[in-house]
């Protein structure tokens, strides 16, 4: 996809992909005002759905309509993922193992944006997600979507379900670091020819 982007979108801030990764942003206060104060588990799965949702979205026009930008690269993610930490927050204060995913989330995101930011600096290359994050992003919104939905959910269940969640995550952010390690070493590599 990424030999098809539009070079008008690629520096641009306000595009249709953007503005929907802004309003995941501002979904975030709902859910937790939803969850924690008013304990509408209906409505908050309804809102982390449509979160979710404009997440597929957002992606899917940007590729279809040639609007992938470097911001949108950094911005979607940070939306995704501040979503994600903030739902995993509120599930623990009804469901305790829910932070193992959340701490295993917050220090992944810490690693893979201090190595994100290496890569942009040494390559000048925004790398966008692939299939594992994706997947990952797609077994933590069941999960937590099942969490929220079903109070009663049978401890098994619920364990097991946090536990491919946290095993996934920690794959996931195995093949991120090695991926962005490779780029600043081919890049160093290429760097030492050239001089």
């Amino acid at each position: 996809m990424e030999n098809h982007v539009d070079e008008r979108y690629q520096k641009r801030i306000i595009t249709i992909p953007n503005i929907l990764s802004l309003f995941r942003l501002c979904l975030i206060p709902v859910i937790v005002w939803l969850y924690c104060f008013q304990k509408d588990y209906i409505w908050t799965a309804f809102t982390l759905a449509l979160s979710g949702l404009t997440d597929v979205v957002d992606g899917f026009i940007a590729r279809k309509f040639h609007m992938v930008s470097d911001f949108g690269k950094t911005f979607d993610p940070v939306a995704d993922k501040l979503t994600q930490i903030a739902m995993l927050f509120c599930l623990v204060t009804r469901f305790p193992l829910m932070l193992i995913p959340l701490i295993i989330l917050t220090v992944k995101e810490i690693l893979a944006a201090t190595l994100n930011m290496l890569t942009i600096q040494k390559t000048g290359k925004v790398m966008g997600a692939v299939w594992h994050g994706k997947l990952n992003t797609v077994l933590l919104y069941a999960t937590m979507l099942l969490h929220v939905i079903w109070g009663d959910i049978p401890t098994l269940v619920s364990n097991l379900l946090i536990g491919i969640c946290a095993v996934m995550m920690l794959i996931s952010a195995v093949l991120y670091s090695i991926r962005n390690i490779r780029a600043l070493k081919n890049n160093k590599g290429e760097n030492s020819r050239v001089s």
